[in-house]
């Protein structure tokens, strides 16, 4: 079998932003400050919970755009092109996003919502939570899968038009599969508020964030660099205030059973680890290098959470149960997939063995 080995990455892979190592304690931070806060001053939260047109939240709108677009700089639809050279890594990231990453979540929630969990989960929300899995399942990563990629010398072109092409993708698919999803699982979903989510959430701040990349280029890759740093730090403090605002929203059930989050943690878990397992697999399989199998199973794993949690706000509420999956996602994201990042390191040798032997025979 005749492989295609990769140059691996000339540049040595850059730290995690303190923001980006410590996402998770911000994240248990924000539950804390949410909880107590929403608790102490109701009456304010309520209000900004009723700034709504059209079935979406004003303020974690913005919010959202102010996530999304420093995101979504960083991607280059011109690295399309560069999907010909990687066509089996390509092909193995699509097929685990796309036809078995939302499919196997939506089975997953099934089996620990419906059956496993179901004695100590509000039968209400039940509906709620698996769409909360589904939504978070079916965005693929779009920023984070950067930095993974760094941390495992992850093939930067690779890297790139993989998340350029599935954030084309995203486009035309998310609606779908969401709707056929939430559907098997017997949750109606308007058409109206989903294909506005997509406009609101995905559309406009790809359009938005691709003028706005190229005026920043028009002055050069070091002054666009030096703005990317300028404005990273706002998707943090974007996401934060949400999370902040959701689980002001949340505090009430989270104070009645804390062991929700544990709960919906489960099933997420298993899905990283299965996904990111099939494409590393699969790879190796199909003969790719490894700085190549790395950012393919990487982003099999990891989420477009901050798309999950708008689309969860704008669907079904700040105080579902899906806002709260999602959130979860958020929880868990940087800890697992730095367990992830470790796994592929440590069996690098495992992996370019495999190839050898395939190269032989």
């Amino acid at each position: 079998m005749n492989t295609t080995v990769l140059p691996a990455p000339t540049t040595a892979p850059a730290p995690m932003s303190v923001f980006e190592r410590y996402l998770t304690v911000w994240v248990l931070l924000c539950i804390v400050a949410g909880v107590a806060l929403g608790q102490m001053l109701p009456g304010p939260f309520q209000a900004i919970g009723r700034m709504e047109v059209a079935q979406v939240n004003l303020p974690v709108g913005l919010l959202i755009w102010v996530m999304i677009i420093p995101m979504l700089l960083k991607v280059d639809f011109a690295a399309l092109s560069q999907v010909k050279q990687h066509w089996r890594g390509i092909g193995v990231t699509l097929f685990v996003n796309w036809a078995v990453k939302p499919f196997s979540m939506a089975l997953l929630g099934w089996i620990f919502i419906r059956h496993v969990f179901a004695p100590w989960l509000p039968a209400d929300q039940a509906d709620s939570y698996i769409a909360g899995l589904i939504l978070l399942a079916a965005a693929p990563c779009t920023a984070m899968v950067f930095v993974w990629s760094r941390l495992t010398g992850g093939h930067p072109l690779f890297t790139l038009s993989q998340v350029a092409l599935n954030d084309t993708l995203m486009v035309f698919a998310f609606a779908p599969i969401v709707a056929l999803l939430l559907g098997l699982s017997s949750i109606i979903v308007p058409w109206d508020t989903l294909i506005t989510s997509v406009l609101l959430y995905i559309v406009i701040p790809v359009v938005i964030a691709q003028l706005w990349r190229k005026a920043m280029l028009r002055r050069g890759q070091a002054a666009f660099d030096a703005a990317l740093a300028r404005i990273a730090p706002w998707s943090v403090a974007a996401l934060l205030a949400t999370l902040v605002l959701l689980f002001a929203f949340q505090g009430k059930a989270i104070l009645e059973q804390p062991l929700i989050i544990a709960m919906l943690a489960v099933p997420i878990l298993i899905q990283v680890l299965f996904n990111s397992g099939l494409a590393y697999w699969l790879n190796r399989r199909l003969g790719e290098a490894h700085c190549v199998a790395c950012p393919s199973a990487l982003i099999g794993a990891s989420n477009f959470f901050e798309l999950a949690v708008a689309a969860a706000i704008s669907l079904f509420g700040f105080e579902s149960g899906a806002a709260l999956a999602t959130v979860v996602g958020v929880l868990i994201e940087v800890p697992v997939m730095l367990l992830v990042v470790k796994i592929v390191n440590r069996s690098k040798g495992w992996y370019e063995a495999g190839l050898t032997t395939q190269a032989k025979t």
